[in-house]
């Protein structure tokens, strides 16, 4: 009784939210049964208001509010950086691969990515390419996942004293029923709500300390110079402000990069381009899906850096060698109950809109492009085993969650620097290069994987010259390389004038 009465009105909030989510996924369970298209897709029948609110969601995730925020904790306002290059990626994904993608998949019937691998490069690879690309989803989302969960499971216990393991088994699973039980649509219309959700938290948690200190003059006071020690054990002085000082700008610009191309090439951002219903709805996201995000990443990507003025010595010594609880940490010293659970219940949609999105990739990727391409199944099995694979994953991925592999934004950018790097040459290439062939898009796949894990684990962290050269770096520019030239040299196997002109014209 205790505790509730500390903290029922965080436990009410999020209670109202999960019931939300929960209503939207058995609302769409009838209409997702309707077929593949429908539970994958959509229909291709979704608002532009919807999808642009669930792109800047799932693109602004655990990873942002809690991993990225929390990291500035560490490394100082320089962080802020990242917001920009984010941006500028959201951008691009919108203006150039948007439109180009709803039409390529629209005229080819294409409801996944690896799919759209299959139809678009046309061959006797094509097959080869889908599976292979499947296999670096599963491979690649895994490491994503994980970091999603480990950041709402430390705010839950920060926030509500939940143990760890029980924080992350009830965001794994109540984003696993919701989705399993209405598919894209549920996914979809979700993302949207935890999207306005996110976007009212995101100015929220900035407000922060400057009410807990008193004032913008106390705030910009108290972080212009302090004794804190930084994470190598000297005083951080004026780091937080100085840019550059605490970290370096290679090391901002291979984060960045790694996660701020997710938006250019991971399927849970490209897959919202296949579901946009018409070209009106088309133009709306394309110019306010920036301005969500790029207002929301101004609020949280310096927070961290703010927060150093509500520490003590002791508390700033633990939270520099634990930036994915400075969040956690903030909320609790902030100590108002309403402001604690309007927050973790937008931290928890931060959390759910990424995990979904997401899950339904995996069901697909592994059901559709691996087991249906490898051994055909009949159409009315195709979501049922979907649906059962997710739920297996998911498990896989808590299990996973409780020995992570890395912190929030490790895990979350190599999952990004994978997709980049096997994904979007072979994506953009299809999209606007007709001499693009099979063999360089598998090609590419498989340069950029190798390379990603080959220069993670084999290289950065063993030289210390290195260890700010983010993996993506070197794995995107030898993944698109390696496309254009394998492409150029393989001009027999472009696909015939007849298929390129119904993708193309």
């Amino acid at each position: 009784m205790d505790y509730f009465k500390e903290h029922y009105i965080t436990l009410i909030l999020t209670a109202v939210y999960v019931a939300g989510c929960l209503y939207i996924g058995w609302h769409f369970k009838k209409k997702a049964k309707r077929g593949v298209e429908g539970y994958f897709v959509a229909k291709r029948e979704i608002p532009g208001w919807v999808i642009s609110l669930a792109f800047f969601s799932t693109s602004a995730s655990t990873n942002t509010y809690i991993g990225q925020a929390g990291i500035s904790f560490q490394y100082g306002l320089s962080w802020a950086w990242m917001g920009l290059i984010w941006t500028f990626f959201c951008v691009i994904s919108w203006q150039l691969l948007g439109p180009r993608m709803r039409y390529q998949t629209a005229r080819l019937k294409s409801f996944t990515i690896p799919d759209y691998f299959h139809l678009r490069y046309k061959s006797s690879l094509a097959k080869s390419i889908r599976v292979l690309s499947a296999f670096i989803i599963l491979f690649a989302t895994i490491w994503y996942m994980v970091g999603i969960a480990k950041g709402c499971a430390h705010v839950l216990t920060s926030v509500l004293d939940v143990p760890y393991e029980y924080g992350a088994f009830a965001i794994i699973f109540i984003t696993c029923v919701y989705t399993i039980w209405g598919g894209m649509y549920s996914v979809l219309w979700t993302d949207a709500v935890q999207g306005i959700i996110m976007f009212g938290v995101a100015i929220l948690m900035l407000m922060v300390p400057f009410i807990y200190l008193g004032g913008v003059d106390n705030v910009l006071e108290s972080i212009s110079y302090t004794e804190h020690l930084s994470k190598s054990g000297k005083p951080i002085g004026n780091g937080l402000v100085v840019f550059g000082k605490l970290v370096s700008f290679l090391y901002i610009l291979g984060i960045g990069l790694s996660i701020g191309m997710k938006q250019i090439s991971e399927p849970k951002n490209l897959i919202r381009f296949y579901s946009i219903n018409n070209a009106k709805s088309m133009r709306f996201a394309m110019i306010w899906t920036p301005i969500f995000l790029g207002i929301s990443l101004v609020c949280v990507m310096g927070l961290g850096a703010l927060v150093h003025g509500m520490t003590s010595v002791e508390e700033a010594n633990y939270l520099i060698n634990n930036t994915d609880e400075v969040i956690g940490f903030m909320l609790n010293k902030f100590d108002n109950k309403l402001v604690s659970g309007i927050c973790v219940a937008g931290l928890f949609a931060a959390g759910m809109s990424s995990l979904a999105s997401v899950i339904i990739i995996i069901g697909t990727a592994f059901v559709n492009d691996i087991w249906h391409v490898l051994k055909p199944m009949p159409v009315n099995k195709i979501i049922p085993r979907t649906k059962w694979f997710m739920g297996i994953y998911c498990l896989m991925v808590y299990v996973l969650t409780l020995y992570p592999m890395a912190g929030i934004v490790e895990l979350t950018a190599f999952a990004g620097a994978v997709f980049a790097a096997s994904f979007f040459p072979a994506i953009f290439g299809g999209l606007y290069f007709k001499w693009g062939t099979d063999l360089g898009a598998l090609a590419s796949m498989v340069v950029g994987m190798l390379v990603n894990i080959i220069w993670r684990f084999a290289f950065r962290f063993k030289y210390a010259e290195l260890e700010d050269i983010h993996e993506i770096i070197p794995a995107f520019l030898f993944s698109l390389i390696t496309y254009v030239l394998v492409s150029l040299l393989s001009k027999k196997r472009r696909p015939d004038q007849k298929h390129l002109a119904n993708v193309f014209d």
